[in-house]
Order: structure tokens, then C-alpha cells, then sequence
């Protein structure tokens, strides 16, 4: 008996007036209610997510109404070329055979392509090594895709690939302003 006396007396004299024994006793007291919650609730087998919802999509718009959407997409203008001036198919050509002669060496290279590109462009090949190209030859004609009037994308295929180039022709002479490279 005097054991347990005692257990009860350090647990009221100096346990209880600790804050590690306060906060240890308001745990125990804590997990008993989730225990017993638990308990009292039984197993769970609900699925992960959201439950109960609807069985069918919810739709916001009569089913019997038309569609609201555009009835017919406007093809982009045709590109638009000044007088005297190269197509973009003929500029993409000419950037993509300059692309592709790798000269002697890197300013040799950036200066054949430089009068087809735009100054961004120029900028971003500056200390570009030629020796990176990842093709050799052009296999076919090139591809226009117009976007507006004054920009338009062209696919020049490539012995190992695609010779993805962004033209923008805002005074009707095309230069090349992107340049993107896609493996077979």
C-alpha cells in the first residue's frame, strides 16, 4: 500500500504541477477521446476523395440550346511581302542552308545568318558553336504556317529532323526571329 501512496503522491505533488506533467496528462487525455471516438464510430471503408456527390455532371447551360460557340475560325491573312523583298519560305531556306554550313568557324557562321535574323535572334546565337548543329543536309521544301499577317512559322525538314523558324515580317521583309530544332 505505501507504494502506491506514494506513486499517487508524486504524481499530485510534483508531476501535475510541471508543465512537461500538465502537457503529458492533457495528451493522455487527448488521445483517450480520439481512441474512443474511434471506437464508437467502427471501421471505415470510404473511399479516398469527395463522397456523395452528384452521379452526373452538373451543367449550367440548357441542353436544347445551340452551341455559342464560334461557328467558323477566320483563316489567318496570307503573309505579306514588299516588293523585291524574299518569302518566308525563301528566307527560311536560306537561314536554314546558312544554319547548316557550319563555316570555318563561329563568327563566320553567326555572320550568314546574321542579315536573315532579327537583332533578338542575333543576340541569343552570339557564342553559339556551329559544331552543335545536329544536322547535315535539307531534305525538302519548307513548310508556312501563317500565323498574322506579319508572322509566320515554317518546318524546313532536315536530314535528321526539323528546322522549326519564327519569321516576322513587319515591313513585308521576312527575317528569322526563333529558332526550334525537333528530332526524328
Amino acid at each position: 500500500m505505501t507504494a502506491m501512496r506514494r506513486a499517487l503522491e508524486f504524481l499530485f505533488t510534483r508531476a501535475l504541477r510541471s508543465r512537461i506533467g500538465v502537457a503529458l496528462a492533457l495528451a493522455v487525455v487527448v488521445f483517450g477521446i480520439i481512441g474512443a471516438a474511434r471506437l464508437v464510430a467502427g471501421p471505415t471503408d470510404s473511399p479516398a476523395g469527395v463522397t456523395g456527390g452528384p452521379r452526373q455532371p452538373i451543367s449550367t447551360v440548357d441542353p436544347e440550346t445551340g452551341d455559342d460557340g464560334a461557328t467558323s475560325v477566320a483563316e489567318p491573312p496570307p503573309p505579306r511581302t514588299s516588293p523585291g523583298a524574299l518569302t518566308p519560305e525563301r528566307t527560311a531556306e536560306r537561314f536554314a542552308t546558312a544554319w547548316l554550313g557550319a563555316g570555318p568557324d563561329a563568327d563566320q557562321w553567326q555572320a550568314a545568318m546574321r542579315p536573315l535574323s532579327t537583332a533578338a535572334l542575333t543576340e541569343k546565337l552570339r557564342g553559339a558553336d556551329p559544331a552543335g548543329v545536329p544536322a547535315e543536309r535539307v531534305t525538302g521544301a519548307p513548310t508556312l504556317l501563317p500565323r498574322t499577317e506579319t508572322t509566320v512559322e515554317v518546318t524546313v525538314p532536315l536530314d535528321l529532323g526539323r528546322l522549326r523558324l519564327t519569321l516576322v515580317g513587319p515591313e513585308g521583309r521576312w527575317l528569322v526571329d526563333e529558332v526550334d530544332w525537333e528530332r526524328q
